[in-house]
């Protein structure tokens, strides 16, 4: 029975985790705009909520780029890398893909900062509809935990 209950939480806090994952990809974009020859990331957020609920799921990365990538978001050494939190407890750093390259530069820099801002925001409203949602369904199970 509690376990009937807990599993919307349990989904909705594996999603906070991803979307808080996804936020600090953007955010690298986003601190990265300047740095010649950085290949923009993205969180496939499909995907790795997939792989974090068990669901079956094909690793198909969101796009590709001819830029090389290291490890831990990393394309070149003078990068700002990613902090250790990306790696995900959730596996979210398997989906981690090239963003696509809307507007080529001179630089091989493929970070759009208008795309990157509005994907920020995306993901921050996503991330507080999350947070209230679980507010909410925490809040009516102690509701029914105290017979009101």
């Amino acid at each position: 029975m509690i376990t009937n209950m807990t599993s919307g939480l349990d989904f909705q806090a594996k999603a906070l985790v991803l979307r808080a994952e996804r936020q600090q990809v953007i955010a690298s974009n986003i601190a990265n705009a300047d740095t010649p020859g950085y290949a923009a990331r993205d969180l496939n957020f499909k995907e790795a909520m997939r792989q974090a609920t068990g669901a079956d799921s094909s690793s198909s990365l969101r796009a590709s780029s001819s830029q090389g990538g290291g490890a831990r978001g990393m394309t070149h050494a003078n990068h700002i890398a990613l902090s250790s939190g990306t790696s995900g407890s959730l596996g979210g750093a398997s989906h981690l893909a090239y963003a696509v390259q809307s507007q080529p530069s001179l630089d091989g820099n493929s970070v759009d900062l208008d795309r990157e801002r509005a994907n920020f925001t995306d993901n921050a409203v996503r991330f507080e509809a999350t947070l209230r949602f679980i507010n909410g369904q925490a809040k009516t199970i102690l509701s029914a935990i105290q017979g009101q």
